[in-house]
């Protein structure tokens, strides 16, 4: 009898010992993947590169990109929730964030210094030739900002053109259709239109500062995976080094995920920004602050009628994930 309380006592001990060790370390569920969206432009392809040489992954964060051509449609998709991310203008972001202020800009990706481009039909040699004709542009958005100020440049307003709505990807066969006899374009659908007897007219290079690409949050995303994000941001900022300092392999690998030529990518007028530039961008004190560009862009939405009001600039913004883990 004492054996078998021995036995017995031993058997219940064990498995109290057991059921205390599996309860302690539950399995930690698995999150899904961050999912962001973004275009054609390469100033966007940073995250390509990390994605295919494993800078996500060592950073613990699983990401799925998702590469999509019209981008209105995908602004939509982003304010449904089907993203937790996407790659916006400047002047897009503020545009949306009237409709919907509980999204945030964490990092700056890339700024255009001549890549955006005006290509126009070759009887259009100067801005002023384009009076009274119809000009392609994404209306609402930085696109009309974009283009407005190259009107200033021939004493010009919207009223002495037609807009014409379009998606930068509809300008070379419009071009061709002569539907439109300009508008905002950028690569790979530049050389497309140049190919079919376009020229390029007006370049970002003239509006220095002006058209910023961003990595924008949802609001919940930010509030629910910190630590994703910050991992995110760090690995594509290291993608972004490593694509600076190997630019053939990395216009290659984009080349082959995207299955697009690898001579229509180009980073000639697109600075792809780092972290010393983005926490430049992200001081209020500096004379090229995303805040002040910003609210250039916030005045006009307002003036133009596109927007009655827009959250207040700073609550836009977040630059902490910049910031190394603490």
């Amino acid at each position: 009898m004492f054996k078998l309380l021995k036995y017995l006592s031993f058997f219940l001990v064990t498995t109290s010992l057991l059921f205390a060790c599996n309860t302690s370390a539950p399995t930690q569920l698995k999150r899904p993947p961050l999912k962001v969206e973004f275009t054609s432009f390469v100033g966007e392809h940073s995250g390509i590169i990390a994605q295919e040489k494993g800078f996500f992954k060592a950073r613990g964060v699983d990401v799925e990109l998702i590469h999509k051509q019209y981008i209105q449609l995908e602004i939509a998709n982003f304010s449904a929730g089907k993203y937790d991310a996407i790659i916006l203008t400047l002047g897009s972001f503020i545009n949306l964030s009237a409709t919907n202020p509980d999204i945030q800009g964490v990092m700056v990706v890339d700024e255009s210094t001549g890549a955006d481009v005006v290509v126009a039909q070759s009887q259009i040699k100067t801005v002023a030739d384009l009076k009274g004709k119809k000009l392609g542009t994404n209306l609402g958005g930085f696109s009309e900002v974009f283009v407005t100020e190259m009107l200033k440049t021939a004493n010009f307003t919207s009223d002495d053109v037609n807009l014409v709505k379009l998606e930068a990807s509809e300008i070379p066969q419009r071009l061709k259709n002569n539907a439109i006899q300009a508008g905002h374009t950028w690569e790979p659908h530049l050389s497309e239109a140049i190919k079919s007897g376009g020229h390029i007219l007006f370049t970002s290079k003239q509006t220095p500062g002006l058209i910023l690409d961003m990595i924008i949050f949802r609001g919940e995303t930010i509030r629910d995976r910190p630590e994703d994000i910050r991992a995110f941001v760090r690995g594509w900022l290291q993608a972004t080094t490593y694509w600076k300092a190997n630019v053939q392999e990395g216009n290659a690998i984009i080349s082959k995920v995207l299955k697009i030529p690898s001579n229509t990518i180009s980073l000639e007028g697109v600075n792809l920004t780092d972290l010393g530039e983005n926490q430049k961008f992200f001081q209020s004190s500096n004379p090229n602050s995303i805040y002040k560009t910003a609210k250039i862009y916030a005045d006009f939405f307002i003036r133009s009628g596109n927007v009655t009001r827009i959250p207040e600039l700073k609550s836009l913004f977040n630059s902490s994930f910049l910031n190394p883990p603490s």
